[in-house]
């Protein structure tokens, strides 16, 4: 006799026992210091602060503050470095190095991913799955390329810039830090690179592999601070690129600096991304790509799928999968490997994305949230979802940068790509469909830099990722990710 099992549905919960990551392999230090010409060294400014575990608010580690000096001592590291032996250092010696410093992230692999998630509050699954991985692979893709730049670019002179100052964001904090090392590295150039405030363990955890993998002293300077700091990076006179990801007002702001001078700049800032909903696209597969594509990076993606278009014949039917299937998410600890929404990394983007919620309900746009009790410790948004909105509303124009998803609908294909490109941002877009047609048709229409077709947010070190507009110029990633970091004759 067989008995029938009864499918569980999108709102219905399991109970699963808490699932804590053991963190006995993590080696933390009450003190960080900065990284600079190879060794950890005290700040010259004696100023710490504190990086702070927005799961709990408990405080992890004290990080050194650079000032000035600081930076002109890591600059100069890099300068005589670059000079005296690794823009001299042949190709395939240098992929060494990077191969090395890859294979070492990988043997690390658990320690960096409990540290990624106690630093930035995402989840254990996304850091343990997503973004050690992609760091690693990134790694190994760019020591691949450093011995073929004459390949890459045939019949070509390709020959590095020099010293490269990078300045990342908190979303992505060691994958962010990989996608810009690893081609300086491979093309010949040093490099001196900030972190963010909130997010700098993992980038000086990095610092502890370049050591261990014996990289030479001064090739990657690691140095940590406010946005002052990343500002003095930009404004030192003997940085010869800069390259920045982070938000739009900022990035406009580095290129007013660098505009006099004759540095070169690749900048990766915000997005808007429509996600397109067509009547023939496979409606479960895209209910659960649209999850992806906001809640479960808490929208801390530039390339989040915030605006959400959907065909109007299935608008009903998309919007209760999708009220659904957002009421069975996990909010809760971000080392429980059953949590699907983690901890908002500050106070700070904290209050940013509850002042876009208050502005939402004032424009009049109907409002869902994911019924769940929050941890009464930490910095939490449950996810967040708006029908009822148009395209004047400011939660459908601006960059929230958290968990809350804007729902629009359309009738042709031809309204679609005008309400998609009605934004002053460029980064990314998603399309589902069941027709192929339909998906070329509009990846040559719709102005973002990278679209994704029934999936979203799929990363590959071999693709380019950069945005148009006011999200940026230049690519990093792939073969095009090589050509920022040299001056090709």
């Amino acid at each position: 006799m067989s008995s029938k099992i009864k499918p569980l549905k999108y709102h219905e919960k399991l109970n699963f026992s808490p699932s804590l990551e053991n963190t006995d392999s993590l080696s933390l230090k009450k003190e960080y210091q900065l990284f600079i010409n190879g060794r950890f060294q005290k700040p010259l400014s004696n100023k710490y602060f504190a990086s702070i575990n927005p799961a709990n608010e408990n405080k992890i580690a004290m990080v050194a503050q650079a000032n000035e000096k600081d930076v002109d001592l890591a600059v100069k590291a890099a300068r005589n470095s670059y000079e005296s032996h690794w823009s001299k250092t042949p190709p395939k010696e240098r992929a060494k190095y990077i191969y090395r410093i890859a294979r070492i992230i990988q043997e690390k692999a658990k320690e960096l991913a409990i540290l990624e998630t106690l630093d930035g509050g995402k989840p254990i699954r996304e850091s343990r799955d997503i973004d050690i991985p992609l760091a690693a692979a990134h790694f190994f893709y760019y020591a691949g390329w450093a011995d073929k730049l004459d390949y890459a670019f045939p019949n070509r002179n390709p020959k590095p810039l020099g010293v490269v100052g990078q300045i990342i964001p908190w979303n992505f904090p060691l994958m962010m830090a990989a996608w810009k090392i690893a081609p300086a590295l491979a093309t010949g150039n040093t490099v001196v690179l900030k972190p963010a405030e909130s997010t700098s363990l993992t980038a000086l955890k990095l610092a502890e592999i370049i050591q261990e993998a014996d990289l030479p002293d001064g090739v990657v300077n690691i140095i940590t601070g406010p946005g002052s700091t990343g500002e003095m990076i930009v404004n030192h006179p003997d940085i010869d690129k800069i390259a920045f990801t982070g938000s739009t007002e900022v990035g406009k702001t580095i290129m007013r600096s660098i505009s006099s001078t004759s540095k070169k700049s690749t900048m990766e800032l915000g997005g808007k991304a429509a996600n397109i909903i067509f009547e023939d696209a496979p409606l479960d597969q895209a209910v659960e790509g649209v999850i992806n594509g906001i809640y479960f990076n808490q929208g801390h993606v530039c390339c989040a799928g915030s605006r959400l278009f959907v065909q109007e014949s299935v608008y009903e039917l998309i919007l209760r999968k999708l009220k659904d299937r957002m009421q069975s998410l996990v909010v809760g600890d971000p080392l429980d490997k059953n949590t699907d929404i983690g901890a908002i990394n500050s106070k700070q983007q904290l209050s940013t994305i509850n002042n876009y919620i208050d502005i939402g309900k004032k424009e009049g746009a109907d409002i869902f949230q994911l019924s769940c009790d929050l941890p009464a410790k930490g910095y939490w948004c449950p996810p967040t979802l708006f029908t009822n909105v148009s395209q004047s509303h400011r939660i459908a124009k601006e960059e929230i940068f958290g968990p809350v998803l804007a729902v629009q609908t359309f009738r042709t294909t031809e309204e679609v790509i005008t309400k998609a490109n009605n934004t002053p941002f460029g980064l990314s877009a998603g399309v589902w469909t069941d027709k192929g047609s339909k998906v070329f048709n509009l990846t040559s229409k719709l102005r973002a830099g990278v679209i994704w077709a029934n999936t979203y947010n799929k990363f590959d070190p071999t693709s380019p990722f950069g945005g148009y507009k006011e999200s940026g110029h230049g690519r990093e990633g792939g073969l095009h990710g090589l050509s920022p970091y040299l001056n090709i004759e």
